[in-house]
């Protein structure tokens, strides 16, 4: 391992999580607004003891009500979730919704009925916004990237240097090494001699990702540093790099542009210096 490699590896941060990284509240609001009405409607069940009555009833007057019960138990529509129902058969979750008899096997076999008699839940639209908070644990991976995006253009504007986002391979006809696939790159600098596509991300964790990254970067490096008037720079930090430190490596020694948020300061000399212009 190269000392330079090893310094390289020494710079890579621990985080680059904002406080608004943990959390989209906006996100929140605008999915628990969505079905405010049946939960609100849904709050007739909440106490009642006869639970089979107070369904019947809410089910005569708006039977579409019930179709919000998944996310009562942190499932969302979209993810077309199964069980096995009481005769041993695999079936939909959402088909327990058809029917007020149905309906009521779901809400005993869940669990939901205790929570309702109890009074343990008082008001659902408040529980799920809780139950949402918890989903969008899952959602912060792609705002570890967004932040990564968010780190490197407020760099390059304190620079004042000029720079297109998210913009496809195909707005740059001479390259043709990259195929058919579509190559979206999150950020592009144009300075007289040459244009940079670049490419940007953070990893917190590691995993076997990680040497899919390295390698598939290596190679859009080769196709594309094969045109003179354009490079390829990669920009990545992260101490997930850690349990994959050789794969990056291997990057890091074939990729002539590889930077983190401490280095980044290099290519923005590079490119400063170079007469950007707009794209």
């Amino acid at each position: 391992m190269s000392e330079q490699f090893k310094k390289f590896l020494s710079q890579l941060s621990e985080t680059n999580a904002t406080l608004d990284y943990f959390t989209d509240f906006e996100k929140i609001k605008g999915n628990v607004n969505k079905i405010a009405i049946k939960l609100n409607q849904l709050n007739y069940l909440i106490g009642k003891e006869n639970l089979k009555e107070a369904i019947n009833e809410l089910y005569e007057e708006n039977p579409k009500v019930f179709e919000v019960l998944d996310i009562l138990i942190a499932i969302r529509k979209n993810k077309n979730a199964k069980t096995f129902n009481n005769k041993g058969e695999i079936v939909l979750i959402n088909t327990y919704f058809a029917s007020p008899e149905l309906i009521l096997e779901y809400i005993e076999e869940t669990g939901l009925a205790e929570i309702f008699r109890n009074k343990e839940v008082t008001n659902l639209v408040d529980y799920v916004f809780g139950i949402e908070v918890g989903l969008d644990t899952n959602a912060r991976k792609n705002r570890g990237g967004d932040n990564m995006s968010k780190a490197v253009s407020l760099i390059f504007d304190k620079a004042g240097i000029s720079y297109r986002t998210e913009v496809n391979h195909t707005a740059f006809t001479e390259i043709m090494s990259l195929g058919a696939d579509v190559k979206r790159f999150d950020f592009v600098i144009k300075t007289p001699a040459k244009t940079y596509l670049i490419e940007t991300n953070f990893y917190n964790t590691g995993g076997s990702k990680l040497n899919e990254v390295a390698r598939a970067y290596s190679d859009v490096a080769m196709k594309i540093n094969q045109y003179p008037q354009y490079e390829f720079v990669w920009i990545t930090d992260g101490q997930g790099w850690l349990s994959a430190k050789n794969k990056l490596e291997e990057a890091y020694n074939l990729i002539p542009s590889v930077y983190n948020l401490t280095t980044l300061v290099e290519f923005v000399e590079k490119v400063k210096n170079k007469n950007v212009t707009q794209i």
